[in-house]
């Protein structure tokens, strides 16, 4: 934020805080070293012109180009982490003088105690002037998460798309009435289907269906099932073992295995689940002759017919207010990345009129200056035939009028609006590539994982669920820990028992134990321990094993956590996640709160050796102390 724009909010918010006007006139020096130009004409001139309480005149100049420089394209370098440094901000040393200050003498002595004392003192400022701090935003449900580490700084385009993305859909009212329709074709199409009604909490995001099965799974990391459903029972643990013990979940056998991807396929999938029982308990007509693969095809085409006819999307644009969830952070957020020189993309697989009205409803309101959704985007393209999109090219045509009349072009134009084409034309057209375009999406296959494959673009998922995972997480801790440590305890006494049998085995083999003392043990005594240690073991697992199969109830009943298969293991889907998505969070809003130039940095990955290497340096470091 800029030394002009932080006293302008000052002064228009008419705060009478002497506090924060004293802390931001004691450090006007640093707000200045904080700017960064969101152009490389200069700086965003939202609020009025600088009022700087310090003496110091302070203008869009003297704020731009005299004091910073941006690192160009053609003068970027990678940092120390891989990273373009590209879009970094420069300070020109040679112009701290002007305000007063000796840039070198502040900053003396070991850069380590510099960097705390001045981070102090940032903080300080930042609450003073009433600014969360960053780390809030970062520890909470709506942070975002970092998979590979991004500095968006070097981002010069950011493309999004629509559905379950910018807008946010209720999931019960949209996915609902997706279901009714649904419904409503197959019973034209001759299945029973009186007496179902829709049940959201029968699925969630990440499950794969078997549709040789008729069951729907979730898999670890690895593609192994820890548990299933067939139809909408669930299945126990050992019919789970027994049924797909030696199999894995294979995502490229599309025949097979249905990954839900998004939160479309809920209703997809409580529909089939649902029919899944009605085949098995014979009230499915016999003429219709199917298996679970022919069930699973019969639900998608009436889902897919429910989305083509066109009265489900004529009914939620009449009423959009039943269907949409408004967030007013949202149009702010991507008007501070625009006014921050990146290029807005809008590519969406919906229609146009669709879309318009969609954005209209949640956009409009909330922008400032009379401005609508169409200014906020460099480029619109409507109906793109994602993943299509990203793989080969189509024909583009440019919308020419607000009915959605078009006409073929060849090449987008700033401000333009478009119909199918390719992401290379995008490309092209802004002289923008690969790894310079932040693509956000939903849909783990569609929008992340083929813009990532085909395009090297950067990637994020959206991934509304986590709001409420991460506080499941947080209101599960004690629990979890209550668990961890019964693990443990069965962990401790299984090893001592096993050594026992092992002196208990060999003593049977006429071989001595693993001790002499062990070997001169007295039968009765050994046996009596053991003894003692197998009932102590089996009491545990009483203990542990419903805890485990409780595990996630507070996110889901029946499947536990979306990012966790098991107490530590996880999911298919978080794979999925940290393999094609570089950063995810639950909502696009969310950037709000992480300015545009944020440097995501990847955390570290723990490794299964890495808790006995701790373990024994700080046994080193107790033996070294004493």
């Amino acid at each position: 934020m800029y030394a002009a724009e932080v006293f302008g909010v000052l002064a228009v918010r008419g705060s009478d805080s002497s506090t924060a006007v004293a802390a931001a006139t004691r450090k006007c020096f640093k707000i200045a070293a904080f700017a960064t130009p969101t152009s490389s004409n200069g700086v965003s001139l939202r609020w009025a012109k600088g009022l700087a309480p310090c003496g110091c005149t302070v203008d869009s100049k003297s704020v731009g180009d005299d004091v910073f420089s941006v690192t160009p394209s053609n003068k970027s370098d990678v940092d120390y982490l891989g990273e373009s440094t590209k879009g970094d901000l420069n300070v020109k040393l040679e112009h701290l003088e002007a305000f007063g200050i000796d840039g070198h003498a502040s900053l003396e002595g070991p850069i380590e105690k510099v960097a705390r004392s001045e981070a102090r003192e940032a903080e300080d400022l930042l609450k003073d002037l009433g600014i969360p701090s960053p780390s809030s935003s970062r520890n909470s449900p709506r942070g975002i998460f970092c998979s590979r580490t991004l500095n968006l700084r070097s981002i010069s385009a950011i493309g999004y798309d629509m559905d379950y993305t910018l807008i946010q859909y209720n999931v019960t009212a949209w996915e609902g009435r997706a279901y009714d329709y649904c419904m409503e074709n197959l019973k034209n199409m001759g299945f029973p289907v009186d007496g179902l009604a829709f049940d959201p909490d029968l699925v969630i995001r990440g499950l794969v269906i078997d549709k040789e099965k008729g069951n729907l799974v979730k898999a670890d990391r690895f593609g192994y099932i820890k548990r299933a459903m067939h139809g909408t029972k669930m299945l126990s643990t050992r019919a789970v073992s027994e049924m797909y013990g030696r199999e894995l979940v294979d995502l490229r056998k599309e025949s097979r295995w249905e990954f839900l991807n998004t939160l479309f396929s809920v209703s997809e999938a409580v529909a089939y689940m649902q029919m899944v029982d009605r085949l098995d308990d014979g009230t499915i007509p016999a003429d219709l002759a199917l298996d679970y693969k022919g069930l699973y095809k019969a639900v998608g085409k009436a889902l897919f017919w429910a989305h083509v006819e066109g009265r489900l999307k004529s009914e939620i644009m009449s009423k959009p207010e039943l269907f949409v969830e408004p967030d007013p952070e949202l149009p702010l957020a991507l008007l501070d990345q625009k006014e921050a020189g990146k290029k807005l993309l809008l590519i969406t697989n919906s229609d146009f009129l669709y879309t318009d009205k969609m954005m209209r409803h949640s956009f409009n309101r909330f922008l400032p200056n009379d401005m609508g959704w169409r200014d906020l985007f460099d480029i619109v393209i409507v109906s793109a035939r994602k993943p299509e999109f990203f793989q080969m090219s189509h024909p583009m045509y440019e919308v020419v009028t607000g009915e959605g009349l078009m006409r073929p072009c060849f090449k987008a134009q700033t401000g333009g609006l478009y119909s199918g084409g390719s992401a290379q034309m995008v490309e092209n057209s802004l002289d923008i590539h690969g790894d310079e375009i932040l693509y956000v999406g939903d849909h783990i296959y569609t929008d992340v994982s083929q813009s990532k494959v085909h395009l090297r673009w950067r990637t994020a998922l959206i991934c509304r669920e986590l709001e409420e995972e991460y506080s499941a997480l947080i209101g599960s801790r004690s629990y979890r820990e209550s668990l961890v440590e019964l693990i443990n305890q069965k962990e401790v006494v299984g090893d001592l028992f096993n050594q026992l049998r092992l002196a208990l085995q060999r003593r049977s083999k006429d071989r001595p134990a693993q001790t002499l003392a062990a070997t001169n043990m007295n039968d009765e005594d050994l046996t009596d321990s053991m003894q003692k240690l197998l009932i102590v073991m089996q009491r545990l697992d009483e203990k542990i094993a419903p805890m485990l199969e409780a595990d996630g109830e507070l996110f889901s009943s029946r499947w536990g956590f979306l990012s966790r298969a098991g107490l530590w293991d996880k999911s298919h889907l978080m794979r999925q996640i940290e393999k094609y998505a570089d950063i995810y969070t639950s909502r696009v809003s969310n950037f709000l709160y992480y300015t545009p130039f944020m440097y995501f940095r990847s955390q570290e990955q723990n490794l299964a050796h890495d808790s006995y290497t701790y373990y024994c340096s700080q046994q080193l470091y107790n033996e070294n102390s004493s």
